[in-house]
Parts: structure tokens; C-alpha cells; sequence
């Protein structure tokens, strides 16, 4: 073996398929599940540090015949589903460096400075300057970002909304491009790369049983913070802003129950559980308002956002920033509408971007890792036994992950006072697109 890795059972392993180019995978190899020519691929194009050109337009069709005409778009896609550079030992040789499990969610900016080799000459720069005395990696921190605690979120309103993501829309008014210039190609290539023939297979009942247990731990019902307004009302500034912020403290308070009632609670100490929440609750709002609170979120919500008209000068001063988390939210939203994510894979996309080890200050990473891939093996089972027809279901839901993520921390510098404006509009225009179709 070329890095340390999980085979998968052998009475599974002629059902999943590499996430790269969709071949009979052979195991977990630096993170995602994927072929021996794919994980192979992957460590010459890091240890070589490899710079791929591509002659189209990087959105090239990954496939087992085709995985060979492009490099540079089999190391983005490589990359875009997660696979663990820094768990290719630096010497070339057999053994991993770093026991990461499942996907490693980078931005787009650290994919663009790998691809196009900024990376590997900062890296170089670095220990020429510094030596080999630090051993991580930006780019393997999933939680870059200093965000706050939730005791901190809870005391401070401010904060809490600052930090609170939510949904998409257009400007009001404003023509915003069909093809978003911030948008990565993350999800481009899923509808042209053909994986194995489905195949008649049968759910796990152990995967059964703990996707049970992680749906039961859910708050599936209606949000309780009133949305309710009269007819001809117009809404203020400052009216939308506190609903806002009540709407972020049941949300909150919603994923702190959560935790409580987690089947692997007691597996983790009351610290990790603190760090875990203190570094994600942002991503986790962001996900429960785009699936099982969608609902209310572009509906109720978004008629009174409605109700509230900006100023000029609101509409001048805003941010490109804004702008930025507008256009990503839109894509994101259209993409989980589009999907129809069930409440059992809500559960488990949940539960594996809770389950981070990369988070700094944690005391049993080693448990999360095996946590971790316990999920991400019991979504897999669960889309390929449910969605047989859509073979591209599971690394499409997977590679949601990292987008929330990267917005999530986006939506720290949006400035507060154009929060209403920013929800306003994106609720508008999904609310509005969706009703056409």
C-alpha cells in the first residue's frame, strides 16, 4: 500500500466506485474513496509537484476512459472531492503522514495556488526560511477562520447573525449574470461523468439502525420564531435585522439539542464537543436552512423580507463581498433543490461536517477520524441502496460540504448592517426562480 488506508469489506467492495473517475475503487486512500490509478495519479502530481495545463476549459469529463486525457482536470477534480495532500509522506514512500479520514475541504483560492503551483513555491519558500519545524497546513485546516464560541454568539446578537449563514438570492432590480464568475466547478462535471452500471444491492442494517439514531436526534419540526405580518406593513431595517437574530438563536439553540442527543455522545469529552460547535455552528445553520427548514426559510421568511425597501445609499454601499456570498448561496441553494436532500442524508451530511478533526484544540482526534468515516461509509451506503438510479448522488452531496464551508466563513465579513439587504435579496430571487419552474 502507497498511504494508509481502509479497504473496504470484501462483500462491498465491487459496489462503490472512485469518486474521481468512477472506476471499482479499492479502498479509502488519502481520504476519499477511490481506484488505484486515481490514488496513484494523485501522489506523483503532489510528491512531483506537478503543474497541469488544460487545452479546454478545466471542465474536462473524468471517466475511466477519459481519465487520462486531461491531468489537469483529474488533479482538480482530485482536489474538489477532498483528497488529503499532506497525507502523502514527503519521502515518496509507503505509509501515510497524516491519519485524516474522509474528505479534506479546502477553498477554491488553496485549489487555484495548487493548481497552478503558487503553493508548491510557497512551501518551498517557507522551509528554505523557516526549516521543517511546522507540519501543518493551511490548506488542511477546515477551520481557518476565528469564529466565535456559542456562549460568546448567544450573549452578543451581533456576532451571532454575523456569523449566521443563510440562504441566496438576486439583487433587486439588478441583472446578475446566468453563469456566476465566483463559481467554482465544483458541481459542472457530475452530469458528464458516467460511473458504473447501478447495481441491485441491499442497505446495511447496522447503517440502518445509526442512520435512525442520527435522524431521532433531529428537531425536524416547523422553527417556532414567529413570521407572521399584516398586509401593507412595511418592515424596517431594524425589524428585519431582530428577526433575523431571533431566527439565529433558535437555530442555535436547535443544534446545541442536537448534540445531546447524538448516538455517539458519550464517545467524546464535553471539551471537544465545546470545540467541535465553537468551530461549525455557522455550517451547520447554513445546512439545516437550505434542507429541512427550506420551507419556512424561502417561504414565510422571504415574504417578509419582502415587506422591507432599502435605501439608496444601502444599495450603493454594498459590499463585493455581499455580492459574493449572494452569488455562491444562489448556486448552493439551486443545487440542494435540485437534489432533494432526503432527512436521513440532511443527518449524515451533518454529522461528518461536525465530525472535523482538523479543528485545532481537539484531545481525541483519533476517535473523530473513526467517527467521521463511520458516516461517510453509512451515506454512501445509504444513496447507492436508495438512489440506485443516480449514481452521482453521493460525491454530489459531498462536495456540497466544502461550498457551506467556504461560505460560511465569507459571511463573517459581510458587514452587519447589510445582512437584511443580503437576505432580502436572496430569498427574492430563489423564491422567485423556483416558482417558474
Amino acid at each position: 500500500m502507497e498511504t494508509w488506508e481502509v479497504s473496504v469489506p470484501d462483500d462491498r467492495a465491487e459496489q462503490r466506485t472512485c469518486l474521481i473517475c468512477g472506476d471499482r475503487a479499492t479502498g479509502l486512500h488519502y481520504g476519499i474513496i477511490s481506484c488505484e490509478g486515481c490514488k496513484g495519479f494523485f501522489k506523483r502530481s503532489i510528491c512531483n509537484k506537478r503543474v497541469y495545463r488544460c487545452t479546454r476549459d478545466k471542465n474536462c469529463v473524468m471517466s475511466r476512459k477519459q481519465r487520462n486525457r486531461c491531468q489537469y482536470c483529474r488533479l482538480l477534480k482530485c482536489l474538489q472531492m477532498g483528497m488529503n495532500r499532506k497525507a502523502i509522506r514527503e519521502d515518496g514512500m509507503p505509509g501515510g503522514r497524516n491519519k485524516s479520514i474522509g474528505p479534506v475541504q479546502i477553498s477554491e483560492e488553496e485549489i487555484e495556488r495548487i493548481m497552478s503551483g503558487q503553493e508548491f513555491e510557497e512551501e518551498a519558500n517557507h522551509w528554505s526560511n523557516h526549516g521543517d519545524s511546522d507540519h501543518s497546513s493551511p490548506g488542511n485546516r477546515a477551520s481557518e477562520s476565528k469564529q466565535p464560541s456559542p456562549g460568546s454568539t448567544l450573549s452578543s446578537r451581533s456576532m451571532e447573525l454575523n456569523g449566521f449563514v443563510a440562504f441566496r438570492d438576486q439583487y433587486m432590480g439588478m441583472s446578475v449574470p446566468p453563469h456566476y464568475q465566483y463559481i467554482p466547478h465544483l458541481f459542472s462535471y457530475s452530469a458528464h461523468s458516467p460511473l458504473l452500471p447501478p447495481q441491485a444491492r441491499s442497505l446495511d442494517p447496522q447503517s440502518y439502525s445509526l442512520i435512525h439514531q442520527l435522524v431521532s436526534a433531529e428537531d425536524l419540526e416547523p422553527l417556532g420564531t414567529p413570521m407572521l405580518i399584516e398586509d401593507g406593513y412595511a418592515v424596517t431595517q431594524a425589524e428585519l435585522f431582530a428577526l433575523l437574530c431571533r431566527l439565529a438563536d433558535e437555530l442555535l439553540f436547535r443544534q446545541i439539542a442536537w448534540i445531546k442527543k447524538l448516538p455517539f455522545f458519550c464517545e467524546l469529552s464535553i471539551k471537544d464537543y465545546t470545540c467541535l460547535l465553537s468551530s461549525t455552528w455557522q455550517e451547520l445553520i447554513l445546512l439545516s436552512s437550505l434542507t429541512v427548514y427550506s420551507k419556512q426559510i424561502f417561504g414565510e421568511l422571504a415574504d417578509i423580507t419582502a415587506k422591507y425597501s432599502p435605501s439608496d445609499e444601502e444599495l450603493h454601499r454594498f459590499s463585493d463581498e455581499g455580492m459574493e456570498v449572494i452569488e455562491r448561496l444562489i448556486y448552493l441553494y439551486h443545487k440542494f433543490h435540485q437534489l432533494k436532500v432526503s432527512n436521513e442524508e440532511y443527518a449524515c451530511m451533518k454529522a461528518i461536517n461536525f465530525l472535523n478533526q482538523d479543528i485545532r484544540g481537539l484531545t481525541s482526534a483519533s476517535q473523530l477520524e473513526q467517527l467521521n468515516k463511520r458516516y461517510w461509509y453509512i451515506c454512501q451506503d445509504f444513496t447507492e441502496y436508495k438512489y440506485t438510479h443516480q449514481p452521482n448522488r453521493f460525491p454530489d452531496l459531498m462536495m456540497c460540504l466544502p461550498e457551506i464551508r467556504y461560505i460560511a466563513g465569507k459571511m463573517v465579513n459581510v458587514p452587519l448592517e447589510q445582512l437584511p439587504l443580503l437576505f432580502k435579496v436572496v430569498l427574492h430571487s430563489c423564491k422567485t426562480s423556483v416558482g417558474k419552474e
